[in-house]
């Protein structure tokens, strides 16, 4: 791929780089701190910076504890759809909710907390998955004059895909720098997440294409 100049436009989003994610935490992506180094490299690189967080109350409902009986990884239907229930995790306030210790987060011009609506999930940085409520960061880089997203983090096949997708759908072009993620890969996650990808135009790319 031909080197990618950065623009004045140009916003990076890091997506839920937090303890909970990375190993050792309730809901580890294989390698998850692997990724930071390569992040921590993009900050230094981009003017503008917005991390999000997730953000949940004890018992959210996509906790499978919140479901007697339930496992962690299967499958339930919500009011707004499928859910997986996952283990209890990025509590607020939590060490776990924490971004990770090496990120350097303080650069970051916004946070974006997302899933603190106990009822329903939130994967995507710009809506919770009942794809109608949105978390403002449509209005706040619209606002700011950003165009082109550049999204990275955790993970690869969950929230950053949805990020993705949505910064998309809102009119903003994306680009997910691919050694800056990691990924659940749960039955095929992966896979399905490039092939998603390429139908909706995001471009997936590495952090030395950019210059």
């Amino acid at each position: 791929m031909p080197a990618i100049a950065r623009q004045p436009g140009d916003v990076l989003l890091v997506i839920d780089v937090q303890n909970d994610f990375c190993p050792g935490g309730h809901l580890a992506v294989p390698g998850g701190d692997d990724a930071v180094p390569v992040i921590n490299g993009l900050i230094e690189q981009f003017d503008h910076v917005v991390l999000t967080q997730d953000w949940h109350p004890a018992g959210h409902n996509s906790f499978a504890s919140s479901h007697p009986g339930a496992e962690p990884f299967s499958q339930t239907t919500m009011a707004y759809g499928p859910q997986t229930l996952w283990p209890d995790h990025c509590i607020q306030g939590s060490e776990g909710a924490a971004f990770h210790r090496a990120l350097r987060w303080s650069k970051a011009q916004m946070v974006i907390r997302k899933g603190f609506r106990r009822e329903i999930d939130s994967y995507s940085a710009f809506f919770e998955n009942d794809k109608r409520t949105p978390t403002g960061l449509t209005g706040y880089l619209r606002e700011r004059g950003f165009t082109r997203v550049f999204a990275c983090g955790l993970a690869f096949d969950f929230c950053v895909r949805f990020s993705a997708e949505d910064a998309r759908a809102q009119g903003f072009d994306c680009m997910v720098v691919e050694n800056a993620c990691r990924a659940i890969d749960m039955a095929g996650s992966a896979a399905a997440t490039r092939e998603a990808f390429a139908h909706n135009n995001v471009s997936l790319i590495t952090a030395s294409d950019i210059r």
